[in-house]
């Protein structure tokens, strides 16, 4: 068996995918679901989402910095080769460009992951050039922006009407030019998802837009059948560990119940003379 380290997937890595072989991205939160995943993944978000599928949150709006630091750096102890950025939380960032390098540093210090990813379209441009400036990778998310569902009462998707394609375009387009080395594209129409993929030079990400996108995200609870709260649109089930985990602990309370565990195999027994 080989001692050679693995290398890690970087930044440039990931921009090199560019109009290649897609991009396959998940979220995780856990130090053992990132060490299940990280084989097969090339970049891994700790997400805000954490807030919802782990903290039973409604939305992301209350998930603190200091709850994604402790995510991340549990997410970096069980991952060794994907690329992994951490979200910015909603408060955290958008006050001013000055604010959001502050968290973004510390973000990036604490954890040790390559890159944060923040939400926001024109209105953040400035924010995305003056962190990367700074030497902090930084991947947008236009879209439905979870972060901003207070104001769009509700998750919505974008690019329903011309307003909203204009709208999505635009965004992209602000933040691919503001240094941003990749942007997700989320609950976007797909024909609009398809001509910001085509238009744009650096990779996008969907979830819930297009098959053409440069890659593909989604959170690990969804996939795997874990969060029951709701099932949106975009969301394929590879697997249905919730009810696995349910039949689990069924079979183990009747056990308990019933003095079938722990039976002797299960005991520390002395020692025969």
């Amino acid at each position: 068996m080989s001692n050679t380290p693995v290398k890690r997937l970087s930044v440039p890595n990931i921009m090199a995918k560019k109009g290649k072989e897609p991009i396959v991205s998940l979220t995780a939160y856990t130090t053992p679901v990132a060490q299940l995943m990280d084989d097969d993944v090339d970049l891994i978000l700790v997400g805000d989402s954490l807030g919802m599928v782990i903290y039973g949150l409604d939305t992301t709006l209350a998930v603190t910095t200091e709850m994604m630091i402790a995510h991340g750096q549990a997410v970096m102890r069980g991952s060794k080769k994907a690329c992994v950025m951490v979200d910015l939380p909603f408060g955290s960032y958008q006050e001013s460009p000055e604010q959001a390098f502050r968290t973004a540093s510390r973000v990036l210090q604490e954890t040790g992951a390559a890159a944060v990813k923040l939400e926001g379209g024109e209105e953040m441009a400035e924010t995305v050039e003056f962190l990367t400036k700074r030497n902090i990778p930084v991947c947008g998310h236009v879209g439905l922006m979870p972060q901003a569902v207070q104001m769009m009462g509700g998750f919505k998707v974008a690019g329903k009407n011309d307003a909203g394609v204009q709208k999505v375009i635009r965004d992209s387009h602000a933040i691919a030019n503001a240094g941003a080395f990749a942007v997700v594209l989320e609950g976007v129409v797909e024909p609009v998802a398809e001509t910001i993929t085509q238009q744009l030079s650096i990779p996008t990400i969907g979830i819930g837009a297009s098959p053409a996108c440069d890659g593909q995200v989604l959170v690990c609870d969804d996939i795997f059948g874990v969060f029951q709260g709701f099932k949106p649109k975009f969301v394929k089930r590879y697997a249905q560990v919730g009810q696995t985990m349910k039949e689990a602990v069924k079979q183990y309370a009747e056990e308990v119940r019933s003095r079938a565990f722990p039976s002797m195999e299960y005991c520390f027994l002395p020692k025969k003379n």
